[in-house]
């Protein structure tokens, strides 16, 4: 039982009939001349349908979506998320205040750190949020800073490997994150040693998961260790569902899983006593297939080995293929009907920076628009300054609208943190 689907909607962007690119009826080319180039674009309607997907796919048991906001931190995007009701999952205390900035209180926050100093686990509790503790040494400081004044929850690791990149898994042996199910007595031993208050089990696989069996081995994991603690309210599967990156991708069938987990989840519920709430972490599963990068050709190089696109971008925007081997679909949106030629796509970075090699793409000249696919989750978010180059600008477009969400830098924002200018 894999559990899986052909993708269909791998290009949310729509090609008219006049063969040309739109993003809810806006192309590419008026984006670039209002806003410049290189530039990140999220298309608000498309979040809003993978929101929706989940919750369909759950809506017959009580569900929570925590958006894992390390994706994608524009608190434009943030603001979106809260408009449409979902919740926010953070890794640090930038995430965390972002989010305030947002609208999220801090009892609608998750704060999942790995191995922090406790002063930052200390202030989010204290702010209001909810604390995935995720070692023994933060569990036992947890226990005898608060006793069971505060609630918690507990990130289990269930030594299962799954993931679409071995970077991105998180739940293997391994793995630095959680606490192994393997330590389970001792686990339990320091929560009765302060009566810590744990309310909740979480976990998280890894990302971009193509197969669906590990959620349902780590479901049974998660749900067979909850027997042994008596005041749940909470079971918190993570995220990592597939995200369509090739051309007939395989993705989750959600409708599917959602029916297998559910019906796992309410087997225990009954078995528990009463009925818990199940909350998933998605993060790129919610914004990725929202986001574009457009930039510009800068140069076309023919080479006797290669025919080389130069782009005005590079790793220091877009650095999942050079960090995980990352495919990302590119369309020329200046030339969608042109005949297909093999080039190697490349950054303007002084280091080998590849974004794509041997791509069949529209004959591409000078000045055309090429589109990214698949940037609305780890592209910003990772991006730098490496080079001294300069971060471009974010635009979301929703209702058919386009809105500047950040402006591009400048030198001046570079230069702006150093000292004895």
């Amino acid at each position: 039982m894999r559990l899986l689907l052909p993708s269909t909607n791998l290009v949310s962007m729509q090609l008219t009939s006049q063969n040309n690119y739109t993003i809810q009826g806006i192309e590419p080319a008026e984006l670039i001349a209002k806003y410049g180039s290189p530039l990140y674009v999220y298309d608000g309607g498309t979040i809003r349908r993978k929101v929706q997907e989940l919750q369909k796919a759950f809506s017959g048991i009580d569900m929570k979506i925590k958006y894992a906001c390390k994706a994608n931190t524009n608190i434009a995007v943030l603001r979106l998320m809260r408009e449409i009701g979902v919740e926010l999952d953070v890794v640090s205390p930038g995430e965390f205040e972002i989010g305030q900035i947002a609208g999220y209180e801090g009892k609608q926050i998750t704060f999942t750190p790995s191995g922090v100093p406790f002063e930052e686990v200390k202030n989010a509790v204290e702010a209001g949020a909810l604390v995935n503790v995720d070692s023994i040494p933060l569990l036992e400081w947890f226990g005898q800073t608060y006793g069971n004044t505060k609630p918690c929850l507990i990130r289990i690791k269930p030594n299962v490997a799954a993931g679409g990149n071995a970077k991105i898994m998180t739940a293997h042996a391994d793995s630095k994150f959680g606490i192994s199910v393997l330590l389970l007595e001792e686990i339990l031993e320091v929560v009765n040693k302060y009566n810590i208050r744990v309310i909740g089990l979480h976990q998280h696989t890894g990302s971009d998961i193509k197969d669906a069996e590990p959620f349902l081995k780590v479901a049974d994991i998660l749900f067979e260790t909850a027997k042994r603690f008596p005041d749940l309210e909470i079971v918190d599967l993570g995220g990592g569902f597939k995200v369509s990156y090739l051309p007939g991708d395989a993705i989750t069938d959600m409708e599917l899983l959602g029916n297998k987990i559910s019906e796992r989840f309410t087997k225990f519920c009954q078995e528990y006593g009463r009925p818990l709430q199940l909350w998933f972490e998605p993060g790129k599963f919610l914004v990725s297939e929202s986001g574009y990068l457009l930039v510009t050709t800068t140069v076309v190089k023919e080479d006797p080995a290669r025919n080389f696109v130069h782009v005005d971008s590079g790793l220091n925007h877009l650095i999942r293929p050079m960090m995980y081997g990352s495919y990302h679909h590119i369309l020329n949106t200046s030339n969608p009907a042109g005949e297909e030629q093999p080039y190697n796509v490349v950054g303007y970075i002084c280091e080998t920076d590849t974004f794509a090699t041997d791509r069949l793409l529209p004959k591409v000249s000078p000045g055309d628009i090429l589109a990214f696919l698949n940037a609305g989750a780890y592209g910003y978010t990772m991006s730098s300054n490496y080079n001294a180059r300069m971060r471009p600008a974010e635009v979301l477009v929703d209702h058919g609208l386009d809105k500047l969400v950040r402006r591009r830098e400048t030198l001046a924002d570079l230069l702006k943190t150093q000292e004895g200018l």
